[in-house]
Order: C-alpha cells, then sequence, then structure tokens
C-alpha cells in the first residue's frame, strides 16, 4: 500500500512539472518582423534604403543573400564606426516552420551582431540556411559601411 502511495505521488508530481514546463516557441519572444508579403518573404518595420541618416548614425543595407528557403536582408545602424543596430528587412516566412525557425532565430542573429562588431557571429541552431543568409546580407552591409 505504501509503495501504491508513493508511485501515485511521484506521477502527479511528475505530471504537473510536466504540464507546467513553457516551451520557446511559447517564451512570448517578438521580433520586429511585419506580416508577409506575397512572395512569402517578410519585411521589417520601418526598413529604408541604404545610406539613409538620422543624427550622427547611419543605416546601410546589405545586399539580398539567397538561401534555399528565400531570400534574407540584413540592415545596420552605424554611429562613430559601431553597430549600434541589426534589423533584418527580408527572411523567409512562407509557412508555420519558416515563422518558427526564423522568429527565435533573428532576435538571436541581432544580438550577436550588435556584441561581436562584425559578421564573426555564431550560428543559429536548427536555422542554418537562415544563419548563412543572415551572415552573407551581413558581410554585405559591413563592407558598405567600410567596416
Amino acid at each position: 500500500m505504501r509503495r501504491i502511495t508513493l508511485w501515485l505521488a511521484s506521477t502527479a508530481t511528475m505530471l504537473v512539472l510536466l504540464f507546467s514546463y513553457h516551451t520557446s516557441t511559447s517564451s512570448g519572444t517578438t521580433t520586429s518582423l511585419s506580416a508577409p508579403a506575397n512572395d512569402g518573404t517578410v519585411a521589417a518595420a520601418g526598413s529604408s534604403s541604404s545610406g539613409t541618416t538620422s543624427s550622427s548614425s547611419k543605416t546601410w543595407t546589405g545586399d539580398a543573400a539567397s538561401t534555399r528557403f528565400g531570400d534574407v536582408q540584413v540592415q545596420i545602424t552605424v554611429a562613430d564606426g559601431k553597430i549600434t543596430a541589426a534589423t533584418v528587412t527580408e527572411v523567409p516566412w512562407q509557412d508555420h516552420r519558416d515563422q518558427e525557425i526564423n522568429s527565435r532565430a533573428v532576435p538571436i542573429l541581432t544580438d550577436e551582431t550588435v556584441s561581436a562588431q562584425s559578421a564573426g557571429i555564431d550560428m543559429v541552431s536548427g536555422a542554418t540556411f537562415t544563419s548563412q543568409g543572415y551572415v552573407e546580407s551581413l558581410q554585405s552591409a559591413l563592407d558598405q559601411a567600410g567596416l
């Protein structure tokens, strides 16, 4: 009888823990991505052309990098020779899987860019194609900015 009680208590505990576990897709992470365009890509809100100036900062948009699942394009803002912001202006967004992968990968890649101050950033596991396209477009923007 004691074993059964212990088994029921541990099973109930495990079920409570299992159902209270929050997955990474339900963490509430949001990106600055807007609704998808007709071609299945998505453009960031407030994207602008390369070379846009705002105060002492300048914005550069890299060439769109073509990947297996669609184009990836990165825009950087540079102030005093340092990258102050990175934004993805175009990323594959055709289906639920693209949205799931890219909504997780894009914030990581943009944070890494500002931290590393270069295109020498780590790839995001599970988002290899997006990461490769991101780095390629980022390098293009850095070349335009002369960094």
